[in-house]
């Protein structure tokens, strides 16, 4: 009978893991091992595995305690031989830490804990040891603070309210009359000491723990536990990480970067993360510990000279006193430097990929306690991709694969205008945590945030549609913390007055491709007041502010936008992605201007064009009305010919911008009642426009009324039962196309009925687009080449895709009605009930963003499949919003699809994601 195992060490070199065993130990345990392999100093420690984390869940947290304790026990006596030294003993003390590492990287989502191991009687014992009484009450405030916050519960009560702890330091600092934590004296560190256990003792009812291994066994569930806390559940949702995966724990051996002048620690990375140039960069903090430089209290120093004069410069400090009081760890410990530098070009190389590490110094010595491939931003991504191929790191395919597809769409997202900028006020200036144009109202707190971005704003003009935008907001903090995810996810643009280019505010930032600007110094920001202070002028919640993550600056109200300048990296990622693509990506426009942007971006074609939304203009809506309360068939052509050149006119401009690439064109899909007012103020005005009495307006809109117009009276149904729309339609569609003829300008029309379930619907519409196409030829003693195919949205449709395909040149599949009409759900009733699904796991995902691949999926791959043995060159394609998805892109890949859809500027997404599934065939 073989025995799990749950544990792999580490130490001294050696190590029972691996690189490639990110799925068992996590990505931090996995590279924690490697880096002991290939020579790199580790302190030694062990990692308990992911599927133990499942194991929790499943079997409760003391049957996992039992079932570990004696491989955890046996890890940390080959710690204490590792590091001379024994954990719980008062003499000659071993510390540790105990860390989270999820197998995809989850950057400040769950919880750590340091100096793990100290109590009353230890800390005076590591005192003896080290001499270092203030280093030592030092490490003791910080555990029991990190303890009583993340395994005790020791959290603000209010939203707006300072941490429990912080707040009594601040007390305590007031009272020495000192600023900063530095400053504190011994005797000051053991009040804290005392405070924060009185404060524990009076919130849980319960003293501090003093023995090791119940702290030990404390940390180590609460990091379980942290994998189901609302942060990390909510980040899992945004990246896509299944709950499923779990969560490793790594304990090491402590090393102690607050040791005085000789210690610090610190964050750095390989490549800069929110650029992607070439240049080793970071932060580091003297005397100080990790959780100090990500967590935004201080801000840190720069590593590199050349970072430490850019901050310099960027903060207004002269290069004099940035010598004296912020000197770069190069200038400051130029032999650490040198070996750290040495490290992350040895790190960089191994894993071929920009990392982020992190490191301690202790006393003189450099210790490693992380690496991993680095978060970035979308140009970043795409800089370092290019670049290491450039260099010989990767190959082509490499770089393609290594690409995230959806963030290629912060490349697209507007910057600012350079004439607004000119005039735009700038109030004050930090650090460019990650780059971006973000302009919104002002929010102090993540529920806000996430609240405020859900409300319409009453000041904005109404869109195309008649509807207003939501609210736009920046979220202002002093720092954030993994508790203000939902409120990052919600915000424009985040903005913190403390914490560096490391800190967490930019780490998520960068991760989530929003605007970020940190380190503000100047701002004074009250959270009970909801002010912000900028020299003297006081910004409420609420005010408009505008950020520059690309540089830093800070805005006064509102500043333009214009759109994104994509560079020569951009553009060669895509001609790469052509290069292994085998399917073709269209896009979905209704106008000009949409098909030239995405033309611009790489579409060969149009893949839906909406007529419908063609009709709602000026004089178009009132002769589309005309029709609809004409009494006979020859009463609605009057009208549709009135509707005539206006269509035309408008195929003309779209099938000019898509010159030589096929454009399918839907025929008017939704109900009639979508184009009548259903208010009594826009029925008088209809009225009063037609000519008639509101009574008559009245009784037709009563008339079109359907209690489920989703099913009703729409597509093949109302062509069939109003030839003349489908008759004005061909006309405008081939009409265009005649003339464009003339100009000498190729087009390649395809004309497609909507909502077809029933090959003879199919065949109705078909006849009367031959014979109306048939008699304009006639007409104009020319023709064009054009196709008639049907939109796939019904399930019938695909169940009989062979009997309709015997006719249909092509199928177009409109996911979005066909996954409506798979699962029963209604897309604009759907919010009642989908959070609940998702969050109980009833669903993975919203099947309206990413494509049910078992169920809607396989109704795609049978009628492709049935299609194309009655047809075997019948073109397929996908139209509904999957088309712009990367699974989803994937899967029509798999089941053959000659090409995808997507709106504008998902198409570079859709490109990659497309040329990725292909080299994943391969």
């Amino acid at each position: 009978m073989s025995i799990t195992k749950r544990v792999y060490t580490f130490g001294n070199g050696k190590a029972e893991g691996k690189a490639d065993m990110k799925n068992l130990l996590g990505g931090k345990g996995a590279n924690l091992a490697e880096m002991n392999l290939i020579g790199v100093p580790v302190p030694p420690g062990f990692t308990i595995t992911t599927d133990t984390c499942t194991e929790y869940y499943q079997l409760g947290k003391d049957k996992v305690v039992e079932l570990l304790k004696p491989e955890v026990e046996a890890a940390i006596a080959l710690i204490e031989k590792l590091m001379n030294s024994k954990f719980g003993d008062v003499e000659n003390p071993l510390l540790v830490s105990v860390r989270s590492g999820a197998r995809a990287s989850m950057p400040g989502m769950m919880d750590t804990i340091l100096n793990l191991g100290l109590n009353d009687a230890v800390v005076d014992g590591l005192t003896r040891k080290t001499g270092n009484a203030r280093f030592a009450w030092d490490s003791y405030r910080r555990f029991v603070q990190m303890y009583g916050d993340v395994v005790l519960g020791m959290k603000p009560e209010n939203k707006n309210d300072i941490d429990p702890f912080e707040e009594i330091i601040e007390e305590v600092k007031e009272a020495k009359g000192v600023e900063l934590d530095t400053d504190l004296t011994v005797e000051d560190l053991k009040e804290l000491v005392t405070k924060f256990k009185a404060a524990v003792k009076k919130q849980t009812g319960k003293d501090f723990p003093e023995s090791a291994y119940e702290q030990l066994w404390g940390a180590v569930c609460s990091v379980f536990d942290s994998w189901m806390n609302d942060r990390a559940i909510l980040y899992r949702k945004m990246e896509g990480i299944p709950a499923e995966w779990g969560t490793a724990v790594n304990v090491q051996a402590m090393v102690f970067g607050n040791m005085g002048e000789t210690s610090a620690t610190g964050v750095c990375f390989s490549r800069d993360a929110a650029t992607g140039e070439d240049q080793f960069i970071g932060e580091y903090l003297i005397n100080a510990q990790g959780e100090d430089v990500v967590a935004g209290i201080r801000t840190p120093q720069q590593i590199t000279k050349l970072g430490s004069q850019r901050w310099a410069e960027l903060a207004g400090v002269s290069e004099e006193e940035r010598r004296s009081k912020f000197p770069s760890m190069e200038e400051a410990m130029p032999e650490i430097y040198k070996e750290l530098d040495a490290i992350q070009t040895k790190l960089e190389n191994h894993y071929r990929d920009m990392q982020d590490m992190e490191f301690t110094v202790q006393e003189g010595k450099l210790w490693m306690l992380q690496t991993r491939s680095g978060k970035r931003t979308g140009a970043a991504m795409v800089k370092i991709a290019m670049d290491m191929l450039r260099q010989g790191m990767i190959d082509e395919k490499t770089a393609l694969l290594r690409l995230e597809p959806n963030k290629l769409d912060e490349l697209l997202h507007p910057i600012f205008d350079k004439e607004a900028l000119k005039k735009a006020t700038v109030i004050a200036k930090g650090l460019a945590a990650s780059p971006g144009a973000a302009s919104g109202m002002i929010v102090f707190n993540a529920d806000d945030a996430a609240e405020w971005a859900k409300q319409d704003d009453m000041e904005a003009q109404l869109d195309a549609e008649g509807k207003r935008p939501k609210k736009k907001v920046i979220m202002v903090r002093i720092e954030t913390s993994p508790e203000d995810l939902a409120g990052m996810a919600a915000a424009e643009g985040i903005l913190t007055a403390r914490g560096g280019m490391t800190s967490h505010a930019a780490v998520v930032a960068r991760g989530m491709g929003k605007c970020c600007v940190s380190g503000a110094g100047a701002l004074r920001i009250d959270y009970a007041a909801k002010t912000m202070e900028v020299d003297g002028k006081i910004y409420k919640e609420g005010d408009y502010i505008s950020l520059n993550g690309s540089n830093g600056d800070i805005y006064d109200g509102k500043v333009a936008t214009k759109e994104a300048e994509l560079d020569s990296d951009f553009a060669e990622i895509m001609t790469l992605s052509d290069k292994y693509t085998k399917m073709a990506v269209r896009t979905n426009a209704d106008t000009p201007k949409d098909a030239k942007k995405a033309r611009e971006f790489g579409a060969v074609g149009i893949g839906l064009c909406r007529t419908e939304h063609m009709f709602f203009e000026g004089e178009k809506i009132k002769a589309m009305r005309e029709m609809i309360l004409a009494e006979n068939a020859e009463g609605r052509r009057v009208a549709l010919e009135k509707i005539l050149p206006y269509q035309q006119a408008d195929f003309e401009g779209i099938f000019e911008a898509m010159e030589g690439c096929p454009v399918t064109v839907r025929l008017l899909d939704p109900p009639l009642h979508e184009f009548v007012p259903h208010d009594e103020k826009g029925q008088q005005e209809m009225a009063n426009a037609m000519g008639v009495d509101v009574k008559v307006i009245k009784q037709r809109v009563d008339a079109l009324h359907e209690q489920n117009p989703m099913l009703g009276h729409r597509g093949a149904r109302l062509g069939n039962t109003y030839p003349e729309i489908t008759e004005m339609q061909t006309k405008a569609i081939l009409g265009a196309a005649l003339k464009l003829k003339k100009k000498g300008v190729k087009t390649m029309p395809e004309i497609m009925v909507p909502l077809t379930g029933i090959l003879y619907e199919f065949l109705e519409q078909e006849k009367v687009i031959r014979a109306t196409a048939k008699k304009l030829f006639e007409e104009t003693g020319d023709s064009i080449d054009y196709k008639v195919g049907t939109m796939i949205e019904i399930p019938r449709a695909a169940l009989t895709a062979n009997r309709i395909a015997s006719a249909a040149e092509f199928f177009s599949f409109g996911t979005n009605d066909l996954t409506q009409m798979t699962f029963g759900y209604s897309r604009d009733d759907i919010g009642s009930f989908l959070p609940v699904y998702l969050e109980k796991k009833i669903l993975k995902f919203d099947p309206f963003q990413v494509l049910d691949q078992n169920g809607v999926g396989q109704l795609v791959r049978m009628a492709t499949e049935k299609g194309r043995a009655v047809r075997p060159d019948l073109k397929c394609g996908i139209c509904g919003e999957h088309g712009g998805e990367p699974s989803s892109v994937e899967f029509c890949h798999r089941v053959g699809l000659n090409y995808v859809s997507c709106s504008p500027f998902r198409v570079p997404i859709a490109r990659l994601a497309a040329a990725q599934a292909a080299l994943k065939e391969d």
